[in-house]
């Protein structure tokens, strides 16, 4: 199986109604992928990340490693574990024996590595603007067309794409859950923490940027996910000591509660 690299120049713009906050999400084309990565952490013989490819990664020397029993990120990366998660797109929670990630052949090459613009000229007349890349699976926050910070997203699988367009963004949520979706065990709907609502479909699904799991390839219903490992610590208990805590980061910029009340 492999992702159409022929999607061509969809754009996705978000314009905040809560911030005068214009949020753009620029689709080129989906990532590749040259051979099927498993679904779920359930069919480890297949969970390959070096299968699948990014645009950005062609400057970038890298290798594929075999992660083995007792090996985790931290295990293998020191405190450049972080870097090496962004890079792959990918939690900890999805890091696990049997599958394969990639590892820069240098470290120093992803230290601080994003695949989108420092300067972005469309974003430059307005105060803040979100840039999200499907093809990248990665988000930007821009003031003034300058990057501010930037980080892993996991945005629509195929059937499920994330929708592409101009849009505006028209609520959040801080406790968030899915009325559609629950999490693996049927336990509980599925959290969506920080919520930040782009648009909602002609079926009257609505689509938002909020905290998920990232297995480090597009894997959604079709809202953008990011880090946050508080939550993925409150439902799974795992990680233990959260540090990626990307979902709350952008919503404390874009549309914090600080800003509107709760």
């Amino acid at each position: 199986m492999r992702y159409s690299r022929m999607r061509l120049s969809h754009k996705i713009v978000l314009v905040s109604l809560l911030t005068a906050l214009l949020v753009g999400l620029m689709v080129l084309r989906s990532p590749s992928l040259t051979g099927e990565p498993a679904a779920s952490l359930a069919d480890k013989a297949l969970e390959d990340l070096s299968r699948v490819e990014y645009p950005s990664l062609k400057g970038i020397k890298w290798h594929a490693h075999f992660v083995q029993p007792h090996q985790t990120l931290e295990s293998l990366f020191g405190a450049d574990w972080i870097w090496v998660a962004r890079f792959n797109r990918v939690d900890r929670r999805h890091v696990y024996p049997g599958m394969t990630i990639k590892v820069p052949d240098s470290m120093a090459d992803i230290r601080n590595y994003t695949p989108l613009p420092r300067l972005y000229q469309p974003a430059a007349g307005h105060g803040k603007y979100i840039l999200v890349d499907i093809t990248e699976q990665w988000l930007g926050a821009y003031e003034n067309g300058k990057l501010v910070f930037s980080a892993p997203a996991a945005t629509g699988k195929l059937t499920t794409e994330t929708p592409v367009g101009f849009f505006r963004i028209d609520a959040r949520h801080l406790t968030h859950t899915s009325s559609l979706y629950k999490t693996r065990d049927e336990t509980e709907q599925y959290p969506m923490d920080n919520a930040i609502r782009f648009h909602i479909g002609d079926d009257n699904v609505s689509y938002w940027i909020h905290a998920r799991d990232l297995p480090g390839r597009p894997a959604s219903h079709g809202c953008i996910g990011l880090f946050d490992e508080e939550m993925q610590n409150r439902v799974y208990g795992f990680p233990s000591r959260p540090v990626l805590l990307d979902s709350q980061k952008l919503y404390a910029w874009a549309a914090g509660e600080s800003d509107y009340g709760s």
